[in-house]
C-alpha cells in the first residue's frame, strides 16, 4: 500500500526539506532520473494521504497519485518556484481526486475554475508535511523497539481488532502475556517519541 511506503526519514527541518526537494526538482529538469525517483519516493505518502482524505478508495487513490506523477513529468518546467513543489503536487492531487470523485458519481465535471470556490477543510501542504513527519517518526520509533514489541505493535496497527488467540499464534507467545506486553511496549514507544522533535509539538 502506498501509504505504508518510504518510512525512512530524511534529515533536516521542514525548510531544509523544502530546499532539498527544490534542488531535486531542478536536477530532475536536467534529466536526472535519480532525482525524480527521490521526489516520488519521499512525497508519495503525502499525496496518498491527500487523495485518501478526499474519500477515495485505495485503488482510486493509487490511480490519482499515478496521474499526478505523470502530470509532473509533463510539466517539470511549469513550477516557477521550485520551493513550491509540495503545494503544486498537493493541489494537482486534490483536483484529480475531485475529478475522479465526480466521474464516479456520474455528475457533470466542473471546470478548473470551479475548484477555486470549493471549501478546503483538509490539511494544508505544511500540515501534510507535519503529519508525514510525525508518521515517519512513529514508525521509526516502532522499528527501534525490541523485535517482539515492533511485531506486536504492527499487528495492532494494521489488523482491526485482532483476537488475542491469533496474535498469540502469530507471535508464538501466551495469550495471558499479550496485554502486559502491549502495555510495556506502548510505554517504551512513548518514551522514544517524547525525545523525537518530529513527534513532539
Amino acid at each position: 500500500m502506498a501509504g505504508d511506503r518510504a518510512l525512512d526519514r530524511p534529515p533536516g527541518t521542514r525548510s531544509q526539506r523544502r530546499e532539498r526537494l527544490a534542488t531535486l526538482l531542478l536536477e530532475a529538469r536536467t534529466g536526472n532520473r535519480g532525482a525524480l525517483d527521490a521526489i516520488v519516493a519521499e512525497l508519495t505518502p503525502v499525496l496518498w494521504h491527500t487523495a485518501r482524505n478526499q474519500g477515495l478508495s485505495p485503488q482510486a487513490a493509487e490511480d490519482v497519485i499515478q496521474t499526478t506523477w505523470l502530470t509532473l513529468l509533463r510539466h517539470l518546467d511549469a513550477i516557477s518556484v521550485p520551493g513550491a513543489l509540495i503545494e503544486w503536487l498537493v493541489t494537482t492531487t486534490r483536483r484529480e481526486a475531485w475529478r475522479v470523485s465526480a466521474a464516479a458519481r456520474k455528475d457533470d465535471l466542473p471546470g478548473d475554475d470551479a475548484f477555486e470556490d470549493l471549501p478546503d477543510s483538509v490539511l494544508t501542504p505544511d500540515e501534510l508535511l507535519v503529519d508525514d513527519e510525525r508518521r515517519r517518526a512513529l514508525w521509526h520509533a516502532v522499528e527501534s523497539l525490541p523485535k517482539r514489541c515492533a511485531e506486536l505493535l504492527r499487528i495492532i496497527a494494521f489488523v482491526p481488532r485482532p483476537h488475542y488467540d491469533a496474535v498469540a499464534a502469530a507471535l508464538d507467545m501466551p495469550m495471558g502475556s499479550i496485554g502486559p506486553t502491549r502495555g510495556r511496549c506502548f510505554a517504551k514507544l512513548r518514551l522514544l517519541l517524547a525525545k523525537d522533535p518530529d513527534w513532539s509539538p
